[in-house]
């Protein structure tokens, strides 16, 4: 799934503490590092996705168990509708989930109770879409299609490498394996397929993806989410018919998890 270049201006990324120093992105003392490398000041800068300097604290959490939501029952219903013949059928887990998530723990546990179970549930419906009920680990055909972004030059492309979308939110375009492999400890420009040899570097990049692009935007609705991940080839108008598929899978999914899905489904 093609996630558009307006995704390289979504400031988002990995929350550091607010006591590193602005100097190691060369940025001036007084000033944030935005996670493309950019200095400046205010929220977009030292907010969601502040690499370095005086960043925003990281929001509070609350003291909800992901674990006990995401059981093995809710996994499976997924997963057991993919089928048999599916490679991702034996790479993707709960448990290989849940390893993951033990690196983000914001991750559904940001606001009420409720609130929680919403981003499970929208999480795992955009999951469900992007792969297939977790039959793909790779884009379809997308080793044909060109995900290179040249003007980017803090993650330039290897010209042997192919930035297509791999892993349960399908990461897609070189200035996001970059700024992935440098947050998750890989080599996302030079060793993008990890994201689909992997199972746990996998998911940590699509919760990487989630908590940095996605979760920012949550409190506005699930549209919102849509927007964040796919919203140039789908929202306005776009793509309805994938828009509607989305929303159907969050609803069933907050249905079995008891919460009502909120507010402004669509985009």
């Amino acid at each position: 799934m093609a996630k558009t270049l307006l995704l390289a201006f979504f400031i988002a990324g990995v929350l550091l503490p607010r006591t590193l120093m602005a100097q190691n992105c060369g940025c001036a003392a007084d000033q944030c590092c935005s996670k493309w490398g950019y200095c400046g000041t205010g929220d977009e800068y030292c907010g969601t996705g502040c690499q370095a300097g005086p960043c925003n604290a990281a929001p509070a959490t609350n003291d909800v168990s992901v674990e006990s939501i995401v059981t093995n029952e809710f996994f499976n219903g997924i997963i057991d509708q993919a089928d048999a013949s599916c490679v991702g059928k034996t790479f993707y887990s709960r448990s290989t989930f849940l390893d993951a998530l033990g690196s983000f723990s914001t991750f559904g546990r940001i606001g009420t109770d409720e609130d929680s179970k919403r981003e499970i549930a929208a999480f795992f419906a955009h999951v469900t879409h992007e792969t297939g009920h977790f039959c793909h680990t790779e884009e379809i055909d997308g080793a044909t299609k060109d995900y290179c972004d040249e003007t980017n030059t803090q993650y330039p492309c290897n010209p042997s490498k192919g930035y297509y979308g791999r892993g349960p939110i399908q990461l897609s375009w070189n200035f996001n394996y970059g700024p992935a492999g440098n947050a998750l400890g890989f080599d996302g420009l030079n060793a993008p397929e990890t994201v689909a040899n992997d199972p746990v570097i996998s998911f940590k990049t699509a919760l990487w993806y989630w908590t940095n692009s996605v979760q920012p935007v949550m409190n506005q609705g699930f549209g919102a989410t849509i927007r964040a991940i796919n919203g140039a080839l789908e929202c306005d108008g776009g793509n309805p018919s994938t828009v509607q598929t989305r929303i159907n899978y969050y609803t069933d999914y907050c249905n079995q998890l008891g919460v009502s899905p909120g507010d402004n489904l669509t985009c």
